[in-house]
């Protein structure tokens, strides 16, 4: 089965699915924390316990992709990360949530390594960037995925049967979606085995890696934190808070489709230098402002900021010559989870210190240093 239209469009579902899948446990939030009972330092450390499976995922990654391949991996734990979705309020205790949010994790991260590598081979094939507009349909499926869990919360929807509905629905989206995916390559009988062992990256990955880490320690801060940001702090019902995190991903996603394009352009380091400053910008007006309407406009903004840093740095950890592209995307993803993994429990430990307010000055000074940090790609020239 080579590459078509409908191939594409499957891979397209799986960047779509994952992001309506995050999206809504983004708008629970708030509802994990009322029904355990919890303050944010529990919360951050309940984020800390998804980090940490994610981070085994990570590592064992692209030995699971190596053998099965990615169509395979991204079927299995695609539809294992929707089914975890349903039991998010339905465990009996504090200590169960946090062993369900480690086996989330893990499948969240195995999940987005396969269809990542889909995207990338799709890339290859292709021979024009596609990333940009993969990673779109991830951030137009977390803007679905918030608008109607606060369509449904307003609805009068119980948070329970709002999770079982969207688990069913993407169940059936994945499965389906990966059955047009890219089959697994056949070895040549002359070839040497391939090494799929996870290694900490050096070189051009450790770079690649650090700069992932800046951008998704900020954009981890705006999915976990930006609905209880708008309720607590600003005083919004939940119903409009959902909408913090449907400005980010709606912007997000408008920027990410007109990225592909971007990239061809302009070179990974003048558009890493303007992604990170408009970023900064857009959350110092979301935090220094109490008008919810002008923080729903700064979401935007951070998102229109944080759109293209993933799908540069990993399209561009799948090209590093004599490197598989799962591992490369792997072990990138993994130092960018070692900063993604401590993030949320570093802010809600702050905001318990202080104010969710000036916690989230984290994302301001994260996105600056991205900025300035630009340069290390290595890569000045324009696009041909």
């Amino acid at each position: 089965m080579g590459v078509t239209a409908g191939t594409r469009w499957a891979s397209r579902a799986q960047f779509f699915s994952s992001g309506f899948i995050f999206a809504t446990w983004g708008v629970h939030v708030p509802t994990v924390k009322a029904h355990y009972g919890i303050d944010e330092a529990q919360l951050g450390l309940a984020l800390l316990a998804a980090g940490a499976g994610a981070m085994f995922g990570l590592t064992s990654a692209g030995r699971w992709i190596g053998r099965h391949g990615a169509r395979r991996m991204a079927a299995l734990c695609g539809c294992v990360y929707a089914l975890l979705l349903a039991g998010l309020i339905a465990m009996p205790g504090y200590f169960f949530l946090l062993a369900l949010l480690a086996a989330f994790g893990l499948v969240t991260s195995v999940f987005d390594v396969a269809i990542n590598t889909e995207a990338a081979q799709l890339e290859l094939h292709g021979g024009k960037p596609l990333m940009s507009g993969m990673h779109g349909m991830f951030s137009l499926g977390g803007m679905a995925g918030a608008a109607s869990g606060s369509a449904a919360l307003a609805a009068g929807l119980g948070a329970q049967a709002h999770l079982l509905w969207v688990a069913a629905a993407m169940v059936l989206v994945v499965a389906v979606a990966s059955t047009r995916m890219l089959p697994r390559p056949p070895a040549a009988s002359d070839a040497a085995p391939a090494d799929h062992r996870f290694r900490l990256p050096r070189g051009t990955l450790a770079v690649l890696g650090v700069l992932a880490a800046l951008g998704l320690i900020a954009e981890g801060a705006i999915y976990d934190w930006s609905v209880l940001y708008m309720q607590q702090e600003l005083g919004s019902p939940q119903k409009q808070a959902a909408l913090a995190y449907a400005s980010f991903s709606a912007a997000m996603a408008a920027a990410r489709f007109g990225g592909d394009a971007m990239r061809a352009r302009f070179s990974p380091t003048a558009l890493l230098r303007g992604s990170g400053i408009l970023a900064a910008v857009a959350m110092a007006l979301v935090l220094l402002t109490d008008l919810p309407w002008l923080a729903l406009l700064g979401f935007a903004g951070v998102g229109i900021g944080f759109a293209n840093v993933v799908p540069i740095l990993f399209g561009a950890s799948a090209r590093v010559p004599g490197v598989e592209p799962a591992i490369g995307i792997a072990a990138v993803s993994a130092v960018a989870y070692l900063g993604f993994m401590a993030g949320p429990a570093v802010i809600g430990l702050l905001a318990r210190a202080s104010s969710l307010t000036a916690a989230l000055y984290v994302v301001v000074v994260f996105a600056a240093a991205l900025a300035a940090s630009a340069r290390l790609t290595g890569e000045d020239g324009k696009r041909s």
